[in-house]
């Protein structure tokens, strides 16, 4: 349905997320993979959505040279939010169990942000899902830790896996946005584009 709307745009996925490239795929969109490397670094005066705003809109910018006209470019990137700190992807075991073991037993943001870029305009948006685990005990940790493998991930942890099935207690919001991709504000956002609004 949507993939008819778009049918004179070309859409470029700017991820290697094999996750939202699913979300893409399941919308039933026509789109190409086009990765460019970036450094991940924004200033340390941004707090929350500002962060992944930054981030988004700066993955797409190895790009806007190489756009076509009929080109519709989409960048994203995603934090978890707790006690006012960004928590991005853990760099190694000790790391993930630090952040893991600071989720523990309460409530944090994971924050999505995603650009929409062509040659005539750019579009950012965000959106924001509140997720509560339970107590979680160190041995439930390290178990999640040596089994998944969780370091490709914001915040160290996927919903969709072991983690989040035994430790996920509350959820407000989208449940996609937490693995990775608001894909019902993208799919808005695409048909607004289709419809010229």
């Amino acid at each position: 349905m949507l993939n008819e709307k778009l049918k004179k745009h070309h859409l470029i996925l700017a991820s290697g997320s094999p996750r939202r490239q699913t979300f893409f795929k399941n919308l039933g969109l026509d789109f190409e993979i086009r990765l460019k490397p970036v450094k991940e670094e924004y200033p340390p005066r941004l707090t929350h959505f500002e962060i992944t705003n930054y981030l988004a809109q700066l993955k797409a910018l190895p790009f806007k040279e190489d756009l076509n006209s009929n080109d519709i470019l989409i960048t994203s990137d995603t934090i978890v939010w707790h006690e006012n700190t960004a928590l991005g992807k853990p760099i190694n075991e000790e790391d993930a169990f630090r952040i893991l073991k600071s989720l523990s037993n309460q409530t944090h943001e994971v924050i999505t942000s995603v650009c929409f870029t062509t040659q005539h305009f750019e579009k950012t948006i965000h959106d924001i899902t509140k997720v509560t685990f339970k107590d979680l005990s160190d041995d439930e940790i390290w178990y999640y830790i040596n089994t998944c493998k969780p370091f490709d991930k914001a915040g160290a942890y996927g919903i969709q896996e072991w983690i989040g099935q035994i430790g996920v207690t509350k959820l407000e919001g989208s449940y996609f946005n937490v693995m990775g991709l608001p894909v019902h504000v993208v799919y808005k956002t695409l048909n607004a584009i289709a419809e010229g609004s």
